[in-house]
Formats: C-alpha cells, structure tokens, sequence
C-alpha cells in the first residue's frame, strides 16, 4: 500500500502527470452522471435503436417517433436564423473618445471577410446543434498558420519571358473548431470556463496532425504511437473500430503548478518558452498554462498562456441555465419523457396491426399430410386430411382502437409543449377546439420568449466572447492589419423565423386601421418587407425611401399654394375689419342724433311758450327773463352735445388690399 502512494505522487510531479491525473477524475465524474444520458440523447436525435428502449419482451418494432428530431431541428433553424439571417451578426463599438470612425469600420469589415474565410458560421451552426442535443455548446479557439495561394505570372530569363507562377503568403488565421461534450473535460465545480481550475479536449486525432505539427515546432519532436480504442471518448460507434493510426490527444487549458511547468520547460529545452512566464507572477502557485499530451502520458506541449489578454481558447454556453451546474438542459432533455412514452404507443400499434393483419394460425398436426410445411404465404396450396376449416383455425386478436390514434398525437403535442419547438402545423391556441387568432398569438409569444432566453445564452456566453477573443488574437499576432486598440464588441441578432412571421402578421393588422394618407403608414410598409425573408429585400428598402423623399418641384408648388390661401385670408379678415368699423362709426352717429332730438324738442317748446307770452300779457317781465335763462342753458348744452360727437372722429374705412 505504501508503494503504491509513493508510485502514485512519484507520477503526479511530472506535469503530464498532474494534468492526467486531474483529467481521470473528471472524466470519471462526466461518465457517472453524464454519459450515459448523453449516449441516449444522441441516439433519439439520429433516430436510432437500441435494446434497451425495449419496454416489453415481446416488443418487435424498433420504431423510433421523429418529434424530437423535429424539435431540435427547429429549435436550431430558429437560432441560426436568429443569428445569421441579417447578414451581419456582430457589430464593434469604440470604448474610448474617438471620434474618428473609419479604424471600427475597417476592423468589422476585415473580421466579417476572415470570418467568413475560415467558415466561422458552420462552426457556429454546429455548436448550436450540440447545444440543443447535449444541452451545452462548446467550441475550441483555435490559431493556425496558414499560406494563401494565388496565381501570378514570373519573370523567366531576365524577364524576357513570364511564365505562370504562384504567389505563396503565409497569414494567421483564427478558426473556431466544435468540440463534442463527449471530448471535453472540466473541473465538476465549476459553472464556466473561467472560474474553472482548468479544462481540456479529449479525442482521437489522426497521426499524420501531430507529425505536422511537430515538423512545424509546435509540438516537441518525440515518437508517439497508436492509441488504443476507447469507447468512452468516441460518440459514434461506427469510428472505435477503426484504431489505425490515432492517437489520443489531451490538451488542458488551465492552471498548473508553477514549478511543475518550469520543470518541464527545462527538460524540453525550450528556453523562447520559459521566458512567457510572468515576472511579476514568481509568487504565485499557480500559473495559466496551456499542456498537450498524447496517449496519457507523453508531454507534447508545456508552456505558459501565450496570449496577450490571458484567456482560454474556450467559448461554451448552456441551451438552458442549470443552477450551479456547467452542462445545460438542451431540446432533448426537455422531450426525453415524451419521446419515450410517445415510441413505445408506436411501437405497441404497429405490433397490434401485425397480429390483426397477420394473425397466429393453430394447426392440427394429425390432420396434415406427412412433410408439409405449416407456413402461410400467397397463392399456397395447404393440404389437409378433411375439412381445412377445422384443421387450420387463425386466431381472432380484434383491431386496433382508434384511442391509440389520439394518444399519439396527445403524445407529440407533449414533445412540442416540452421543448418549445412548433412547426406550421403545430401551432397550438385553440379554444373549446377552435383555433383562434388571440390564442394563436398567445401561443407564438410563449415560443419566442423561451427562443430569447437561449438566444441571450447564447450571445452572451458564447457568440461575444468568440468575437472577442478572435480579434484580441489578430491584433496580436497581425498588428499591422489590426490594430490594436479597446473596442467593444457586441451581437446584432435579429428576430428568428417565427418571430418574424409573428411581427409581420401584427403589422398588417395594424396597418389594416390606418389611411395610407397617415404618417405612419409608409413605416409600417417599410417594417412589414424588413421582416420578410425575400431577396431583394434591399432594394424594396431602398425604393421606399426613396419615394418617401421630398420632391423639390411639389414643395415649391405646395409652399406657392399655402402663400395663396394666407394672402386670401389676410385680405377677407381686413374687409371683414373695415366692415366691422364702419357699422360702429354709423350706431355711434344714430346714437348721437337720438340724443340731440330730446334737445331740440325743448327748445322749440320753450320757443313756442315764450312767443305766447309775447302774444298775451307783457307785464310779466320776470317770467321773461326766466325763460331767456332757459333758453340759454338749453344753447348750452346743445353746444356741449355737438362737441362730444366732434371728439369721437369716424375711421375711414379701409379698401381690401387686393381692391386698391
């Protein structure tokens, strides 16, 4: 027992050993809770068989139900429309004042041609179908130098004569490589790749990928031989059979003891390597170290993190967030339960229909000529010793109940109800049995909202992070094509498939209430094509606009129109003012005179009183001077009425300016 524990820690100070050892652990833990359920997954997704989905000894079917295909193909198809379907999926913002934009758009556009270059999108696509069938995606980060070819002429003989040539230029390139969950190891605590102690990628490689790599110098130059199958490692069957010329390649990502690493960096003699460990980490324990071993056991690569920002060549993300767990929940997970009880209901109908249309037959066996063959196939001749009626009797089994019919669909219904998938004809929102467009949108709301939890998932751990790093290794390794500076980067995913169609049906419904003459119109029109998935979307776009522009000819006319009516208007409130004077200058002058006719009544009175008296009696001198006194306070006022009408002066009315 104590020269095992000696053996054991003599192994674990080499670094190939602290590094296999961790590795065992890991893989033990992934295959005690993991792998088996993995193993199952996949199978359901490929539609394959095994014995152990027998639910009875008597099952013969080996039917495997496609409603869960269906779901992950259209969980899928939804994200990487989602992602993908504008063209551009991510976007760079400058973290730092500048206000100079031509460095961003140059960076995007040199991105968005390597990335296309190296096929980034298809490695995407299939992390995304891990994901939905494993429950995590996971992608390796991987730099590669590579020669870019292309055609040119020569100068031959002085350069009197060209002759076909070809131009070689060597570039480094970023490629993003899927890693099956199968082939990847971490720490079981951990819930990401960075809080992780480390992580490595586990798998059977081809021979002839380590001889290049150690012809290049990125691997040390030592002998490596074939690996031995295993079963554990391989997610397809079909490839552990095949054991010529691989070899197991483990290459951990992580943190290592630091003397562990110096040691093996001396043993490589590789000094241009001891030399990427940090100064200011002498310290420390721990250092961030990238290790490469072949066949568990011989070291092919030790050094130091080589990248100038730190960070493991890692990207995964979770289909579904599990609490305090690393491994997601995918598509596959969530219809596990339904798919298996929806394939045993088929496999139970189809064995039913066999015994109804093909029912057991009993035979009496004393009855039958000597040397027949009791088999039943058409046009056979059977003979018998008397009535073949009573010596071949086929036993009743009945017919298969219509229920099992409606189970079925209950059944997929189910598998779409747990995953969150739908296709056209799946879309639920019937109320009392009839579909409605309330419930129909409902419906489609419920989906889109779960296809938006994945979607943040999977842009935030995954596709920003991608991006990131990528960039941060260019400007590294190509600073004079990217340069380097602090940008932001971030995703622009737009709405999927059904969202879109959920959108675009909302739209016309609303523009359905509007007049074309509306504002709002012609933005509703453009939303609605923005939303289509036609080809020439752009140019629809475009055209629109361009039709929504002011003309400068009918904005002349429309201003010359609008000048018009206000100078038409002006002049009718001037008449209407000039009117309005002239009838108050007039019921002041009637009111005047109504005032000054009292007056003069009064005074030819008086007048008249006074030419009696002068007729009749003449002795009554003071009764004369009374009415003289009379006559002039009545002058008097007369004279005052007269002033008061001369003070309040008549406006002359104003002519209509377009009468003058």
């Amino acid at each position: 027992m104590f020269n095992e524990e000696k053996d054991q820690f003599s192994i674990e100070q080499t670094l190939e050993g602290w590094v296999s050892t961790k590795c065992r652990g890991w893989r033990d833990h992934f295959e005690s809770n993991y792998s088996q359920k993995f193993d199952e997954y996949y199978r359901l997704w490929r539609g394959q068989w095994s014995s152990s989905d027998r639910t009875r000894e008597s099952e013969r079917s080996r039917i495997v139900s496609p409603a869960l295909q269906q779901a992950v193909e259209s969980s899928v198809a939804e994200l990487e429309e989602a992602t993908f379907g504008r063209g551009r999926w991510f976007d760079i913002e400058d973290d730092v004042n500048d206000r100079e934009k031509q460095d961003i758009a140059l960076l995007r556009e040199t991105l968005f041609k390597e990335f296309k270059k190296n096929r980034v999108r298809k490695g995407v696509a299939e992390c995304l179908l891990n994901a939905a069938v494993f429950g995590t995606g996971i992608a390796e980060i991987v730099l590669e130098e590579e020669k870019e070819m292309a055609p040119a002429t020569q100068p031959v003989m002085g350069g009197e004569l060209t002759a076909v040539g070809v131009n070689i230029t060597e570039k480094t390139c970023v490629k993003l490589r899927p890693v099956m969950p199968q082939n990847f190891l971490i720490d079981p605590l951990a819930t990401s790749i960075e809080d992780a102690l480390g992580c490595a990628v586990d798998e059977f490689v081809s021979g002839h990928l380590v001889e290049q790599l150690q012809e290049k110098g990125i691997y040390r130059d030592i002998p490596v031989a074939s690996a031995s199958p295993d079963f554990d490692i391989e997610p397809d069957q079909d490839l552990v059979s095949n054991d010529d010329d691989k070899v197991r390649l483990t290459k951990y990502y992580g943190l290592v003891p630091r003397y562990l690493l110096e040691e093996a960096q001396k043993e490589s003699e590789a000094e241009e390597v001891a030399q990427l460990v940090d100064s200011d980490e002498k310290e420390t324990y721990y250092v961030e170290a990238i290790v490469v071993i072949a066949n568990d056991g011989t070291l092919l690569k030790a050094e130091a993190n080589p990248y100038m920002m730190g960070d493991r060549p890692i990207v995964a993300f979770p289909w579904d967030v599990v609490p305090s767990r690393f491994w997601g929940r995918g598509v596959c997970e969530k219809g596990y339960n339904s798919q298996k009880a929806l394939d045993a209901e088929l496999r139970a109908r189809i064995d039913a229909l066999a015994l109804t249309i093909h029912p057991m037959l009993a035979m009496d066996a004393t009855r039958m000529p000597r040397g027949a063959k009791p088999e039943v196939r058409a046009g056979k001749v059977i003979l018998t010793n008397g009535d073949p009626r009573e010596v071949i009797q086929p036993f009743n089994f009945g017919n298969v109940s219509q229920i099992s019919f409606a189970q079925a669909d209950a059944l997929q219904r189910m598998v779409q109800t747990a995953t969150g998938a739908v296709d056209s004809a799946g879309i639920s929102g019937g109320i009392n049995g009839e579909s409605t467009a309330a419930g129909i949108s409902m419906s489609l709301g419920a989906i889109i909202k779960r296809h938006k939890r994945t979607l943040i998932n999977f842009q935030e751990s995954f596709l920003i992070p991608f991006v990131t790093k990528a960039a941060h290794r260019y400007m590294q390794f190509n600073p004079e094509l990217y340069p380097v500076a602090d940008y932001k980067f971030h995703t622009s995913s737009s709405l999927g498939i059904i969202a879109r169609e959920y959108e675009v049906t909302q739209l016309v419904q609303l523009l359905q209430t509007m007049s074309p003459d509306t504002p709002m119109y012609s933005q509703l029109i453009m939303s609605i094509i923005d939303n289509m998935n036609v080809g020439n979307r752009e140019e629809l776009i475009a055209a629109l606009e361009k039709a929504n522009e002011p003309n400068p000819e009918a904005q002349q006319a429309q201003q010359a129109t609008q000048e018009s009516q206000l100078a038409f208007q002006a002049s009718q409130t001037a008449a209407l003012q000039g009117q309005a004077v002239e009838s108050q200058a007039r019921a002041q002058k009637l009111a005047t005179e109504a005032q000054a006719i009292p007056q003069e009544l009064e005074i030819d009175r008086i007048k008249a009183v006074t030419t009696n008296i002068r007729e009749g009696s003449g002795d009554d001198r003071e009764f004369e001077r009374r009415l003289k006194v009379s006559e002039q306070l009545l002058k008097e006022r007369e004279v005052a009425v007269k002033e008061n009408s001369v003070s309040r002066p008549t406006p002359p009315s104003q002519p209509p300016q377009g009468m003058q």
